[in-house]
């Protein structure tokens, strides 16, 4: 089992009970920007990120901390919440918490994520155009882009939905020529 798999095993009760708190409280919307703020605050900050990470580190110390960077920014739901986890030793799955969560949140909105990796920086229209073939593709109400730049593709792009893959990259299209050329010569 991979490491990120563990990770998501381990961090979806969580993801889990904070979407279901969250949705009987009508608190979706509210959490889905506290959790964003707060993975953009860690993310911004190495010593924060290795400092709630880190074991060793007390979970009152962690509590406190947490306290003093989200108390007048974030929710007194969500502030309880990353007491639990703090509490249970947690914190340092926070990003895959924060991932499982906001899967469940999609699926709820029936939305679909659509990865993309492309070699060059896409248009507003261009995006446009992916998202409602997407939309069109997968039938679901949203479609949401995560777009990843890829230097090691010559062009064209990638995109992942779920466990579903459209290669259209210009090595992906040479690969199945590759194929197509073995076959005929078997």
């Amino acid at each position: 089992m991979s490491q990120s798999t563990s990770l998501a095993k381990a961090a979806f009760p969580y993801a889990e009970a904070l979407f279901e708190s969250s949705q009987l409280m009508q608190l979706i919307e509210k959490t889905n920007q506290d959790l964003d703020f707060i993975a953009n605050t860690i993310s911004a900050s190495d010593s924060l990120s290795n400092f709630l990470s880190n074991p060793l580190v007390n979970p009152e110390i962690k509590k406190k901390v947490l306290n003093k960077l989200f108390l007048d920014q974030v929710s007194s739901h969500i502030l309880n919440f990353l007491s639990v986890l703090a509490d249970r030793r947690r914190i340092g799955l926070l990003n895959s918490i924060i991932s499982c969560y906001l899967n469940l949140v999609y699926k709820l909105q029936s939305t679909t994520v659509a990865n993309i990796s492309t070699s060059v920086f896409l248009t507003d229209l261009q995006k446009k155009s992916l998202e409602k073939k997407i939309q069109d593709f997968t039938k679901s109400k949203e479609v949401k882009l995560i777009i990843n730049i890829d230097k090691e593709l010559i062009g064209g792009f990638v995109i992942k939905i779920g466990s579903k893959i459209i290669d259209m990259s210009i090595s992906g299209q040479l690969s199945q020529i590759t194929s197509y050329l073995n076959i005929d010569n078997l």
